[in-house]
């Protein structure tokens, strides 16, 4: 197996912006995944096609029947996978260190106080916008990635190792009886191996209802949410207001009537009608 460090290390750095579920996800992906497969499963199946024996001498017989029986080795289809299944997260790292330079030129960490600028070669990028449109297509491609592989393994090999491997190809020159080494603890790591897979696809399922539906329910929610009535909404014909004016004239106050909310302007009250008669000063109390 070749060295994981350089891939451990990428979704280590992607392990820092990413949900609790997220989280979750990396780790079984780093534990259940990586390590078993380069400590356990490979010496396992280290010696598949050399023990893999038929019973017939035919030249070319026992290569085409492996060949059948195997149409990619399980290891290198599980390294496959795993490749596969990292590739979006790792776009989603590079979408993430692409904003934090973006901010760093923009001199957005100066500006920062330094109590909110966290430790030094780290910096906080928020799983808002954008980065939240990339980290719900991450989440969605390795859904995808994870059901095509769970269902391509079925298809090429099912669940399960039989001991014995009928194969009647040519150069066969008939139906010829092949041995697996090992079936038992084979079929015990590919039982384990689809169990992990089927976790990570679970959490891959509940970041979704996070990210996705939980978050499409609250907008519904907020949308559709009853809103308070504004005063002057309620009762608006009950609260007119009524301009009492106070003439100059003789007599108590009267009401001049309510005030149109949609009318011509109001007369200037600091402009006083020319002349000094009663009527200049009725039609300045006018409205």
């Amino acid at each position: 197996m070749g060295d994981w460090s350089l891939l451990g290390r990428l979704l280590e750095n992607a392990q820092e912006h990413s949900t609790v579920v997220g989280k979750v996800w990396l780790t079984v992906l780093f534990v259940f995944r990586i390590l078993v497969l380069g400590a356990a499963v490979e010496a396992v199946w280290g010696d598949e096609q050399s023990d893999f024996t038929c019973n017939t001498q035919q030249p070319g017989c026992e290569n085409v029947c492996y060949d059948q029986a195997f149409p990619i080795s399980h290891v290198r289809f599980w390294v496959l996978q795993i490749i596969f299944v990292s590739t979006p997260t790792l776009v989603y790292l590079g979408h993430v260190l692409h904003l934090a330079r973006v901010g760093v030129r923009r001199g957005q960490r100066e500006e920062a106080p330094p109590q909110a600028r966290g430790p030094p070669g780290r910096r906080s990028t928020s799983l808002a916008g954008a980065l939240l449109r990339t980290y719900v297509l991450n989440v969605l491609f390795r859904t995808l990635l994870e059901v095509g592989f769970i269902a391509g393994q079925y298809c090429l090999y099912g669940f399960q190792l039989q001991p014995l491997f009928h194969c009647d190809r040519w150069p066969c020159p008939n139906t010829v009886d092949c041995f697996i080494s090992r079936p038992t603890e084979k079929t015990i790591f590919i039982i384990f191996m689809l169990a992990v897979a089927c976790v990570s696809l679970l959490l891959n399922v509940l970041e979704i209802y996070h990210l996705g539906w939980k978050k499409l329910k609250q907008g519904v929610t907020n949308q559709y949410r009853e809103v308070p009535p504004r005063s002057w909404e309620v009762g608006a014909e009950e609260q007119v207001p009524v301009l009492v004016l106070q003439s100059q004239v003789s007599g108590p106050p009267r009401a001049v009537g309510a005030l149109q909310m949609h009318g011509p302007p109001l007369p200037d009250p600091d402009r006083v009608s020319k002349g000094s008669s009663g009527r200049a000063r009725n039609s300045d109390l006018a409205i």
